[in-house]
C-alpha cells in the first residue's frame, strides 16, 4: 500500500514543524514547498558578508513546555546555562543537559546561547525602560507634571466601570491609562500599522499583550528586587513582555530552521525551495492536489495530496483555491490587509550612546530599541551584537538592524537600496544615536506580508474560517496561514495540534484556532 503524503506550503516555523512532527509520529511523508530560496519564513536569518540579520528579532522563549523541549532536543543550551535549564512537561521535570556534555559555543555551532533581555524605548532623546517602570529615573526623564498626569489617568482607569474595549486604543487605555498610552503607545503602534489605533481591533492587544498592565509590570519589578533569580528558563508565570532571559541560536533563528530542514530531508521528507504554489484543486470537501511553479525553470509541477498544511497568506490561498468559493468568502479574503517590513542592516564603527555599569563605560546592551520619536519613520532598532556576538563578523564593529513598517504600494517600499540606506543613516544621526561618518557598510531586506492586519475585512474573518474548515484534509497553520499575529512558538503549536488531529482522526479544527487565545496557549495540564 502506497504511503500517504502531506503537501506543506511554506518552510517557516509552522511548515517545518509540521514536517518533522509527521516524520516523528506518523508514516505520512511530508513535501514542503517554499517560494523563496531560504527556509525559516519570517524566522530566517540572512547572511551579509559574514554578518547575520534576524528579521524582526526572535526570542526562543515559550510558555509551552512542548515547544521548549522541541527546540532543545535540536539545539541544546550552552555550557554555562546547562545547570539552569529545566523543562517541566505534564508535571514531569528533568534536566535537559548536564554540565559535562553541554556544548561550548566557542567550539560548537549547534548550541543555544543564554541571553539577557533588554528592551528600551527611545523618546525625547532619552532611554526609558520597557515595560515602563514608575521609578525616580522615569520621573526625572518625563518630568513631575507628566508623571502626575500619568498617575491620575491610570487611577481613573482603575476606578472606572470596566467594559470590553471596542478597539485597540480603548484596549491600551484600559491597561495603562490615557496619558501613558498617548506618551508611549499611540505613536509607535500607528507607525507599525499605518492606521489610527481606533481603527484596529482590540483582538491585537488581547493576543500580543495578554496580561501585561501597569499593575503587573510594577509587581514584577518589585518581586525581582526581593527574590533570588529563578533557575527555570520556562518562566511560565512571567508575562512575555517581562521575560528577563531567553535562549537564542548561535547564528540566529534561521540556524534552527536550516537544521530542521536538513533533518526533514535526511529522514525521507522533501523540502523544495523556489516553488510557488499557484493552485489548490479540490473535490469540494478535500484538497486533491497542489500545483506549484518552479521559479528557476518556470516549469509547473502537480503534487497529489492526502493532507495539506497551508502557511501561505489566506488572501492568496482563497484566490488560488480551485473550488466553488462563496462570494462573501472571496470578498473577505480580498479585503484582508497585510503590513510589510523593511530591515536595513548598518555596519558601524560605533554608536554615539553608551552605558555605564559599575563605573565602567561600555556599548549599550539592548537587544532592541523602540523608537518613539515621531519625526522619523524608523520603528525599531536591533543591535545584533547583543543577541549573539557570533552574528557579527568583526566584534570591533556594531551591527544594527533598522526596522521600517510600510505597505508594498508605499513610496518607502519602492526606494532603491541606496536611497533606503541613506534614509536610515540620516534618521539615526538625526535622533542622535550615530555619527553618519561611522557607517561602514549596509544592506536592505524587504519582507512582504510580515504582519497580518487586524483591520480591513478582519472583523469578518470567521466567514473564511467557517468555509475553509469544511475541507477535511486542509489545515491552516502559522501566522499568515491563519491571519493571526502569532509568534514562532504559537505557529509551531498550531502545526503540532494539526498533526495531533490527524492521529486522532479529528476533523473539527477549533483547537487550532484557539491556540494563543489564552496566556497558557491551552496546553494540556496534569494528564
Amino acid at each position: 500500500m502506497a504511503s500517504k503524503n502531506a503537501l506543506i506550503i511554506g518552510a517557516g516555523p509552522a511548515g517545518l514543524t509540521a514536517a518533522l512532527e509527521l516524520l516523528d509520529r506518523t508514516e505520512i511523508i511530508p513535501i514542503v514547498l517554499e517560494a523563496s530560496e531560504l527556509v525559516g519564513g519570517l524566522s530566517r536569518t540572512i547572511n551579509y558578508k559574514g554578518n547575520w540579520i534576524d528579521i524582526g528579532g526572535h526570542r526562543f522563549f515559550s510558555k509551552s513546555d512542548r515547544v521548549m523541549e522541541w527546540w532543545l532536543r535540536r539545539m541544546p543550551p550552552e555550557k554555562r546555562a546547562a545547570k539552569a535549564v529545566t523543562i517541566t512537561y505534564r508535571r514531569q521535570s528533568r534536566q535537559v543537559s548536564g554540565p559535562a556534555d553541554a556544548p561550548d559555543p566557542a567550539t560548537s555551532d549547534r548550541v543555544m546561547l543564554l541571553c539577557r533581555r533588554k528592551s528600551r524605548i527611545y523618546f525625547l532623546r532619552k532611554f526609558f525602560d520597557y515595560p515602563i517602570r514608575l521609578n525616580l529615573a522615569t520621573v526625572r526623564k518625563l518630568g513631575w507634571l507628566r508623571m502626575v498626569k500619568i498617575a491620575l489617568s491610570y487611577a481613573r482607569v482603575v476606578l472606572a466601570r470596566k467594559r470590553a474595549p471596542r478597539n485597540l486604543e480603548e484596549f491600551f487605555i484600559s491597561r495603562f491609562g490615557r496619558e501613558l498610552y498617548l506618551t508611549f503607545f499611540k505613536s509607535y503602534t500607528e507607525k507599525v500599522w499605518g492606521e489610527p489605533c481606533t481603527e484596529i481591533s482590540a483582538d491585537w492587544g488581547a493576543q500580543r499583550i495578554k496580561g501585561l498592565s501597569v499593575g503587573k509590570a510594577l509587581t514584577h519589578f518589585l518581586r525581582s528586587r526581593f527574590r533570588r533569580r529563578a533557575k527555570d528558563l520556562s518562566q511560565k508565570s512571567t508575562e512575555t513582555s517581562l521575560i528577563e532571559e531567553f535562549l537564542y541560536p548561535k547564528y540566529g533563528p534561521g540556524q534552527m530552521w536550516r537544521l530542521v530542514a536538513e533533518e526533514v530531508g535526511q529522514r525521507g521528507g522533501r523540502v523544495l525551495t523556489q516553488q510557488r504554489v499557484v493552485k489548490l484543486h479540490s473535490d469540494g470537501w478535500r484538497i486533491v492536489s497542489v500545483e506549484a511553479v518552479d521559479l528557476e525553470s518556470g516549469q509547473l509541477h502537480s503534487y497529489p495530496a492526502d493532507y495539506v498544511f497551508s502557511t501561505m497568506p489566506v488572501k492568496e490561498l482563497i484566490a488560488d483555491l480551485d473550488a466553488d468559493v462563496p462570494g462573501n468568502v472571496r470578498a473577505v479574503a480580498e479585503g484582508l490587509v497585510y503590513r510589510d517590513f523593511i530591515t536595513v542592516g548598518l555596519l558601524m564603527k560605533k554608536l554615539k550612546v553608551w552605558e555605564t555599569v559599575h563605573g565602567v563605560r561600555r556599548p549599550i546592551s539592548d537587544n532592541w530599541i523602540y523608537v518613539q520619536e515621531p519625526e522619523v519613520k524608523l520603528g525599531r532598532l536591533q543591535i545584533f551584537n547583543n543577541w549573539s556576538p557570533y552574528m557579527v563578523a568583526d566584534p570591533a564593529t556594531t551591527w544594527l538592524g533598522l526596522e521600517y513598517f510600510c505597505y508594498e504600494h508605499d513610496d518607502l517600499w519602492t526606494l532603491s537600496d541606496a536611497e533606503m540606506l541613506a534614509l536610515a543613516t540620516r534618521e539615526l544621526a538625526q535622533i542622535g544615536l550615530i555619527d553618519a561618518a561611522d557607517v561602514l557598510d549596509g544592506t536592505v531586506v524587504h519582507m512582504p506580508k510580515t504582519y497580518p492586519a487586524y483591520f480591513g475585512a478582519y472583523h469578518r474573518f470567521k466567514e473564511i474560517v467557517s468555509y475553509v474548515d469544511r475541507f477535511t484534509n486542509l489545515f491552516l497553520v502559522g501566522r499568515n496561514g491563519m491571519h493571526k499575529y502569532n509568534n514562532q512558538d504559537h505557529s509551531m503549536l498550531t502545526a503540532m495540534a494539526a498533526v495531533d488531529n490527524i492521529l486522532a482522526g479529528r476533523t473539527d479544527k477549533s483547537n487550532l484556532w484557539s491556540i494563543n487565545a489564552e496566556a497558557e496557549y491551552h496546553e494540556e495540564k496534569g494528564t
